[in-house]
Order: structure tokens, then C-alpha cells, then sequence
């Protein structure tokens, strides 16, 4: 008998929902959580998994990558607004010589959506995750790489992430994002996705940290608990967004002006559109142009229409994106 890998359908109406038993918090025993963080995963990993367009995966990794800032701003101490963050990396213009200072808000959502661009294929995909981490940690990424991913062999995702958290947190106890980072990276290489999802970072908190660093009592099992939880959350965020691009996509016909279609491709893929610069003088990622004013118009007509949501409740320096 040939395997069939699950599939399901393209239409995001039909989209499974997480069932009542896979989120309820009774019976939190280590094994009863790793059968239901085993359930969690395997559900965000059939939407992941599925080839059609229905799940706007682009769109997904770079909404979880926002999250995960603010998760990991939070794990840092700095605790910026999601609105600061998202305004620090989608706002700032470039300098006269084409650079952008982004400031510490949107260096730390850049370095989560340059995680989110990485492919997990190749001989050198270690290599590539090392280069994306401070230089104080290059050296040992690949060799912490490889500990996880050979101890998942014989104990799972989930005990590998939380074996490189808790070594680069004995290495540092301040390199928070790193830690994520590289958990991230071992979860996805495990379950056999391409690009990393950032989801550790989500539901942790810097006492999870600190307790699993210092190997107190059952921290090895919060965090696993907190993962478990996270894969919940990347999987209700691409059935939100499945339905919002099928609603945006829907209103698409009606439609009159010149780049539209070009311009819907982007919400599709970016967490926030600022009308200037990213859809006028041109539609980025393309050679089409775009008027400010008439950027402004198609942004309004979306929102009259119910495909997207202005996010900032500003007057000015606007920012649009189908939500979460």
C-alpha cells in the first residue's frame, strides 16, 4: 500500500480547527503533554505542509516574526509595544546613502524575519544559521546545532529544543533571541520543514529561562509546555490569515486601480503596508508605479471594504495589513 500524506483542502472555510482536547490544560503530565504537544504540531504541520495557496505562508512567518519580537523583547527586559516594533522596522526611510537605522525595535523584528528567509536544505544550512547570530556564538552554533539534532534522534523535537536552549543560556544567560533562535531552527529541521517558524519565543517567560538555565525542578517541562502551546498559536494565526487572503482575495475583481493586483500580492505576504514606500512611487518588488494619493485610496477602499485594517488608529504614517 502506497502512504498518502495528509492533506487538506484548499478552501481556508474548510480548514481544520484545533479540537477542545488538544488545547485543554487537565491532566498537565509530562506524558499527556507530549501527546498533545504531539497532536499541536502535527496539525500546524499539515496547514504547513499543504500546497496550495490557502495559507499565506509568507505572510505567516513574517506575522509570527513581529510576535516573536515582541516575545523576545520581553525576554530581553526591553519590552516594546508590537506597534513600536512594527513602526521602527516599517517606517523608517533610508538614509542619503540607501541604509536604514532601524534602532533596537527593528533590528530585533529584522533579525526574526531574516530568520524566517533561511532554508533549512543543503550542507550548509548550519553554516547559514551561524552567520545570522552574534560573533561571540558563531564559532559554537554548529557544534550546539549538532548535539540537538543528534539528541532528537532518540528523544524528540521537543527535548532537543529545550537541550539548546538551555546550552546557549549556560553560555549566556542574556542571549535570549540566540537561544529561540536556535530552538526554532532544530524544531523545523526535525519535523522536516524548509524555513524555520519563530514559536519558541511565543508563550515563554524569563523566569521559564532562568529556571531551566539554573535546572530547577520541572522547568525542562514548562518549557516544553510553553512550545506546545506556541504551535497552537502559529496554527490559529494561519487559519485567521487563510480566511483574511480569501477575503482579500475575493474583493480583488472590484478593483479599478492600475497595480491593484500587484498590490494585493503584497499584503499577502507582508504583516504591515505603509502606503509610502511600499506601495508609491512603485509597488515594491516591482517596477509598477503608484501615486501616494492613489496608494492612500486603494488602502481606504480596502478597508471599506473589509479585506484589511488600518493598525496604527493614526491620521498619519498609516500602516495596513490583513491582521491577526
Amino acid at each position: 500500500m502506497t502512504y498518502q500524506p495528509p492533506a487538506i483542502s484548499d478552501d481556508p472555510t474548510t480548514l481544520p480547527k484545533l479540537p477542545g482536547w488538544v488545547t485543554s490544560r487537565a491532566g498537565e503530565t509530562p506524558q499527556n503533554v507530549a501527546f498533545l504537544s504531539g497532536a499541536s504540531f502535527a496539525m500546524l504541520d499539515m496547514v504547513l505542509q499543504q500546497s496550495g495557496e490557502s495559507v499565506p505562508k509568507t505572510l505567516l512567518a513574517n506575522t509570527l516574526a513581529l510576535k516573536a519580537a515582541v516575545a523576545t523583547s520581553k525576554l530581553e527586559g526591553r519590552l516594546a509595544r508590537e506597534a513600536n516594533i512594527r513602526d521602527a522596522y516599517h517606517l523608517t526611510p533610508p538614509d542619503a546613502d540607501g541604509a536604514r537605522h532601524l534602532g533596537p525595535d527593528g533590528d530585533l523584528l529584522s533579525f526574526w524575519r531574516n530568520a524566517v528567509r533561511m532554508r533549512l536544505v543543503g550542507s550548509d544550512w548550519m553554516g547559514s544559521v551561524a552567520d545570522l547570530v552574534d560573533d561571540n556564538f558563531a564559532d559554537a552554533v554548529e557544534d550546539w546545532l549538532t548535539d540537538a539534532m543528534e539528541q532528537a534522534k532518540s528523544q524528540g523535537p521537543l527535548i532537543a529544543a529545550t537541550i539548546i536552549l538551555r546550552t546557549v543560556l549556560e553560555a549566556d544567560d542574556r542571549a535570549e533571541r540566540i537561544a529561540c533562535l536556535l530552538s526554532d531552527m532544530v524544531l523545523a529541521k526535525v519535523l522536516g520543514w524548509k524555513q524555520p517558524l519563530p514559536i519558541t519565543a511565543l508563550h515563554l517567560t524569563k523566569a521559564d529561562l532562568r529556571d531551566l538555565k539554573d535546572r530547577v525542578g520541572e522547568a525542562d517541562f514548562a518549557i516544553q509546555l510553553a512550545i506546545a502551546k506556541s504551535a497552537q498559536t502559529a496554527f490559529r494565526l494561519a487559519t485567521t490569515l487563510a480566511a483574511g487572503a480569501a477575503s482579500l482575495q475575493a474583493i480583488t475583481p472590484k478593483l479599478r486601480a492600475k497595480g491593484s493586483d500587484a498590490a494585493i500580492n503584497l499584503f499577502l505576504t507582508e504583516d504591515a503596508v505603509a502606503p509610502s514606500g511600499m506601495l508609491s512611487p512603485h509597488i515594491r518588488g516591482t517596477t509598477t508605479p503608484m501615486t501616494g494619493r492613489a496608494a492612500r485610496r486603494l488602502c481606504d477602499r480596502l478597508v471599506e471594504l473589509g479585506a484589511v485594517k488600518e493598525l496604527t488608529g493614526r491620521a498619519t504614517f498609516r500602516l495596513y495589513g490583513i491582521g491577526s
